[in-house]
Order: C-alpha cells, then sequence, then structure tokens
C-alpha cells in the first residue's frame, strides 16, 4: 500500500514533466470511456515543454533519474578515493525542486 501511495504522489507531483493529463475532464458518467483533455492532447503531439525538454513516461522519467550516479574513483598505485556526483540535468533538477527535495550529494 505505501508503494501505491508513493507512486500516486510522484504522479501527481512530475505531471508537468510527464504525458500525464493534469487536468482530465469531469465526467458526468464515472462509467463511460475517458476522454483526454486539450492539454493532454498538445502534450502528447508535441512531445516537448515549451523549452524544448522532452515528456516523459511515468516509467521513462525514473528511468532519467536513475542516471543520478555517485561513483567512488580510485586512483592507480595509491589507496586514496575520491568521490564523483554526475551533474544533474534540468529535468532531473525540476523533478526534485516539484516534490521538494534536494537532490542527495552524500548517503547517509
Amino acid at each position: 500500500m505505501l508503494a501505491c501511495y508513493l507512486t500516486w504522489h510522484l504522479r501527481q507531483a512530475w505531471a508537468p514533466l510527464t504525458f500525464t493529463d493534469e487536468n482530465p475532464p469531469q465526467q458526468a458518467n464515472p462509467v463511460t470511456r475517458a476522454s483526454r483533455s486539450a492539454a493532454a492532447q498538445a502534450k502528447a503531439s508535441y512531445q516537448h515543454d515549451p523549452a524544448g525538454q522532452p515528456y516523459r513516461s511515468f516509467r521513462g522519467l525514473l528511468d532519467h533519474l536513475a542516471t543520478l550516479t555517485r561513483n567512488q574513483v580510485r586512483f592507480a598505485g595509491t589507496t586514496a578515493t575520491v568521490s564523483m556526483l554526475t551533474e544533474p540535468a534540468s529535468t532531473q533538477r525540476q523533478a526534485f525542486e516539484l516534490i521538494g527535495a534536494a537532490i542527495p550529494l552524500t548517503l547517509k
């Protein structure tokens, strides 16, 4: 149940970055076929937001966020290691801003 709850909230928060219909039209009969709003149809046809960033599926956005990595680099001949963080893309930054969280820089 917790995973479903978390997924629901993330889908709502990340709707501006995904193909999710942010303002679905209200149906008089809940059993009838759902229709998409004009804004959702525009998202699907343009494939990119006004800033030029591509819209993604929810799963695609999660895959894109998974590219944020923290690597331990060890120099040959030494025991010293250096932590290197990937530079987050603008979509990744925006995703964290939409959920009100900072991009984690260290593991706790």
